[in-house]
C-alpha cells in the first residue's frame, strides 16, 4: 500500500512499497484510508526499503482547487446563516403593533402570562438572529481569506520552479540594491532581510526543482 510522508511545509510525497517510473499512476492512501489517485513525478529517496516520490494528483486537485473549494463551501455557510438571521428577526416581529404601545404587563390579569410569553419568545427570536448575523460575517471572512489563497502557488505543485525562479530574481535584485544603496535602507537589518530572502528563495527553487524537476 502507498502512504503519505511529509517531506516539508505543504508537500506530502508517496512512500511506497514498490518502485515506479515517472508517469505511473499510482493510488496514494491517506490516514483516513481514502484512496487518491495520482501521478508519479519523481524519484527523491530511499529509506527504510520504501521509495519516496512527488506526486500530483490525477484529478488535478491541488492547494488552489483546496482553496476555491473551501471559500464556496465557507460562502454557502454565509448565505445559510444570513438568511436564518433573517427568518428569526421577521418570526421576533411577532405582536409587534401591540408591543409598540408598550403597555406593562399587567400582573394578576389573564393576559400576564401570554405577555410574557410573547416577550421572551421575541427576545430568544432576536437573540438568535443576532447569533446567526455573526455566524454569517465569520463564514463571509472565512470565504473571503481562502478566496485568496486560491492563487497561491508552493512547492506542491510543479509550477513553483517558475514561481521560485522569479522570487529568487527578485530576492536578489533586493538586496543588490540595499547593497548598492545604504542610504535607502528602511534600517539597520535591511540588507540582512533582504540576504535572507534570497537564501530562502534558492532553498524553495533547489527543493521546487528536486521534486518537479
Amino acid at each position: 500500500m502507498n502512504t503519505y510522508s511529509k517531506f516539508c511545509p505543504n508537500v506530502f510525497l508517496a512512500k511506497c512499497s514498490e518502485r515506479h517510473a515517472k508517469g505511473d499512476i499510482i493510488n496514494v492512501t491517506t490516514k483516513y484510508s481514502k484512496e487518491n489517485e495520482s501521478e508519479v513525478y519523481n524519484f527523491i529517496y530511499e529509506k527504510d526499503g520504501f521509495f519516496f516520490y512527488s506526486i500530483v494528483r490525477a484529478d488535478g486537485f491541488n492547494i488552489q482547487e483546496r482553496a476555491k473549494a473551501k471559500a464556496e463551501r465557507y460562502q454557502q455557510w454565509a448565505n445559510i446563516a444570513d438568511e436564518k438571521s433573517g427568518q428569526y428577526f421577521e418570526a421576533a416581529q411577532e405582536g409587534k403593533d401591540f408591543l409598540r404601545l408598550a403597555e406593562p404587563i399587567k400582573v394578576g390579569h389573564h393576559s400576564e402570562k401570554r405577555h410574557r410569553a410573547l416577550i421572551e419568545r421575541n427576545w430568544n427570536r432576536m437573540g438568535k438572529a443576532v447569533a446567526m448575523s455573526d455566524k454569517a460575517v465569520s463564514h463571509e471572512s472565512k470565504a473571503e481569506y481562502w478566496e485568496k489563497r486560491a492563487n497561491d502557488i508552493n512547492l506542491s505543485m510543479p509550477e513553483s520552479i517558475e514561481f521560485y525562479e522569479y522570487k529568487l530574481e527578485e530576492a536578489k535584485m533586493s538586496h543588490e540594491f540595499y547593497k548598492q544603496n545604504p542610504d535607502k535602507r528602511e534600517h539597520s537589518f535591511s540588507l540582512t532581510y533582504a540576504k535572507k530572502a534570497v537564501n530562502e528563495a534558492q532553498k524553495n527553487l533547489y527543493l521546487a526543482n528536486r521534486l518537479w524537476g
